[in-house]
């Protein structure tokens, strides 16, 4: 990766993200950037700065809240997953103010989409944490998905299909080789699409831990059913054979690593 992509990539982050106050490092050091998610049923956070060949990640965090458990039956995020899910968030504010975090970008997705007191959970973790959190769209979240990992896929291939399987949605993109016309990820994207189905809601929808073959085969045909519309729009299983990637999405301390949502949207 060039340098000047770096720094548009680097300009593009900082348009989406928010100062974030009260970070204790000096402004003539190397910033550091953080990305955090909120999902339905993680809480992750990676801290990078940037690097030669892309950024560096010096620090992460990861746990699992089930933000929303029991959403598909109450429509509301339950007190529990709440608590759990804003402990969480304290260690990630801890972690940003002791790496001297000056820009981050944090964001939430489907349980806070879906959920009727989720503006009042995104007051409350502001009152609590100081982090202001953004509820973004699926399409954004899309493209956010595939920015994380379109650095992975071929070069050689003219398109690829990717999969972001989460608690609460995925999202499923199709994705045209790179070129001069089409340099960022936003403007590769021919076709995507976000399912309202993940592992949680899956889940909880057929009864939980105990899958029998009988109910294994009724989640298959309901998630097939949900991805048939896609895959008729861009040409049906040709398309599906066209994703060859070289490597797996792998999150590390390791110098050269790509951080996701750090391409330009």
């Amino acid at each position: 990766m060039s340098r000047a992509l770096v720094q548009r990539e680097i300009s593009a982050f900082s348009g989406g993200a928010r100062p974030l106050s009260g970070s204790t490092a000096d402004d003539g050091l190397q910033p550091i950037y953080a990305a955090l998610d909120l999902g339905t049923n993680n809480c992750r956070l990676l801290m990078a700065k940037p690097s030669r060949d892309g950024f560096r990640v010096v620090d992460a965090f990861s746990r699992i809240v089930r933000l929303g458990e029991g959403l598909g039956a109450t429509h509301v995020l339950a007190e529990a997953a709440i608590v759990r899910t804003i402990e969480a968030l304290k260690i990630c504010r801890n972690k940003m103010d002791h790496r001297g975090v000056k820009r981050a970008r944090l964001i939430a997705t489907e349980a806070c989409r879906a959920a009727g007191n989720s503006s009042e959970f995104i007051e409350r973790v502001t009152s609590e944490t100081g982090l202001r959190i953004e509820i973004i769209d699926r399409e954004t979240e899309a493209v956010l998905a595939a920015s994380g990992c379109a650095a992975l896929a071929d070069p050689e291939a003219d398109g690829v299909v990717l999969f972001d399987i989460g608690g609460g949605s995925t999202e499923i993109v199709w994705l045209d080789r790179a070129d001069e016309t089409r340099c960022t990820v936003r403007t590769r994207i021919r076709e995507w699409a976000s399912l309202p189905v993940g592992v949680v809601n899956l889940a909880e929808r057929h009864g939980g831990r105990h899958v029998t073959p009988q109910l294994y085969a009724i989640m298959v045909r309901e998630v097939e059913a949900l991805l048939k519309p896609f895959f008729s729009g861009v040409g049906g299983s040709c398309v599906a054979n066209q994703i060859p990637f070289t490597g797996n999405v792998r999150y590390g301390h390791d110098t050269g690593r790509r951080l996701p949502w750090f391409a330009p949207i």
